[in-house]
């Protein structure tokens, strides 16, 4: 099991178009505090790069949804993936 693996479930039994989760929400989904690297935007948003995967990405699209860090650095809006973008690992 991936350290990611509940913010996934979590995201995957929500019905939403868009959510927006604060930190401390997500924190307490995964159980640990998260990285400091998450107060930087791109550690959030997709990879572009096949090699530069991160864990954390992969649990959001695997959960069926794609992640912008907030400006206001105190939370993230995720974003349902429509059917074509949203094609699982597992």
């Amino acid at each position: 099991m991936d350290s990611y693996d509940p913010l996934r479930d979590y995201l995957s039994k929500q019905n939403l178009t868009e959510l927006t989760l604060r930190l401390e929400e997500i924190e307490d989904i995964l159980g640990f505090a998260l990285p400091r690297a998450s107060q930087r935007a791109s550690w959030w948003e997709k990879e572009r790069n096949p090699e530069n995967a991160r864990p954390q990405r992969d649990a959001i699209r695997d959960g069926g949804y794609e992640a912008t860090r907030l400006p206001d650095n105190k939370g993230v809006r995720f974003r349902k993936l429509t059917a074509k973008k949203f094609i699982p690992k597992h």
